[in-house]
């Protein structure tokens, strides 16, 4: 089991030139009282635009030597999302079929019961997750009985033994408390991508509207899930921005997933061409070398990706794969695969017991 590694800003000169060697940048700072590097939370934009016009083979090898100072290299965890609102969102993000706004929405079904929550973390837990997570096609959290059931969920998959994590839009301060309360791990809130781009993503509500939440979330002392999607039309700019803006927090995310867009029909985004698995690549290894002690989740996107391209995205620094058939509405390798080719790699689930992001 490893140890949480605090952020604390770092003190040296900040590198402007981004054409310098990329293994001159400082990934983590002096060593804090237990010992251990404290990791970076000033990055310039310089300095991550030199990891990404680096040589991929070069970053791949910084960000493993990394991944392998703050993580086992033999174990990856498994995390279950479970969708228990769908549909009917009012929120119209460009890439998501649940929203209300565009033609060809998934069809709004009634929140899940609490009983067959948890039913679904036991099975869960039984093919080897140490995560489980609930997502609701909520804009925001709004108080009573729908709300209600999820704090009982929360409570339900905390005593079968999982890290219980929601997504569940933007909550008031008493709201992620009850959260935390009834025992939840984390709370999701993805940034999707740069300020810059974002009006291209939502604009039902604002980039400060999620940057919000996170530091609500972050000051009810529940742990930070927040990552984002790549292959919405973006830049290599706005992929820069992304990760910039989630490693200079004054905390890191404890977890980051990183999701390659699945273009779903009906969307503004459902005829944009799939991203090539490599620029994946690219920002998992980026990511790692930046956010050094954040477990970094293969999230959508993986049912068109190869076996060997899997591979490249977990040794180049991802520890995290969400697992089952689903992911809210769209495919995910199923479990055999995705155990097989675990087994192919010599790699095995992270026990409950050592969840710690």
């Amino acid at each position: 089991m490893h140890a949480e590694r605090p952020a604390a800003a770092h003190d040296e000169t900040t590198l402007s030139d981004a054409t310098l060697d990329i293994s001159t940048l400082p990934e983590v700072g002096p060593l804090g009282p237990d010992g251990r590097p404290l990791v970076r939370s000033d990055w310039s934009r310089a300095e991550v635009e030199a990891l990404f016009a680096a040589p991929l083979f070069g970053l791949i090898d910084r960000a493993r030597a990394i991944h392998l100072r703050f993580h086992r290299a033999d174990e990856v965890q498994l995390a279950t999302l479970a969708n228990i609102k769908s549909g009917g969102c009012p929120e119209n993000c460009g890439y998501c079929p649940q929203s209300a706004h565009h033609e060809g929405s998934v069809t709004s079904t009634p929140q899940m019961e609490v009983g067959a929550v948890a039913e679904a973390a036991r099975r869960a837990k039984a093919a080897g997750a140490s995560r489980f997570c609930m997502g609701a096609a909520w804009r925001k959290v709004r108080d009573g009985k729908a709300f209600d059931a999820v704090v009982e969920m929360v409570a339900t998959v905390k005593a079968e033994g999982l890290e219980p994590c929601v997504t569940l839009g933007m909550l008031e301060p008493h709201q992620i408390s009850r959260l935390a309360e009834a025992g939840l791990h984390s709370y999701n809130h993805n940034l999707d991508s740069s300020r810059e781009f974002y009006e291209n993503v939502v604009t039902t509500r604002t980039y400060d509207d999620r940057l919000n939440t996170l530091a609500t979330v972050r000051a009810a002392g529940v742990k930070v899930c927040a990552g984002g999607i790549l292959g919405m039309g973006e830049a290599e700019a706005d992929r820069v921005g992304l990760l910039l803006t989630l490693a200079t927090l004054p905390t890191h995310p404890e977890s980051v997933p990183l999701n390659r867009l699945v273009a779903a029909p009906g969307t503004p985004m459902g005829d944009l061409p799939p991203l090539d698995p490599l620029d994946w690549v690219r920002v998992i290894a980026v990511a790692r070398v930046m956010m050094p002690a954040a477990t970094l989740r293969l999230a959508a996107g993986r049912a068109t990706l190869s076996e060997e391209g899997c591979a490249l995205a977990l040794y180049a620094g991802a520890n995290s794969i969400f697992y089952g058939d689903k992911l809210l509405t769209t495919p995910n390798p199923g479990p055999d695969a995705d155990r097989a080719l675990l087994d192919k790699l010599g790699l095995k689930p992270r026990p409950v017991s050592c969840a710690t992001a």
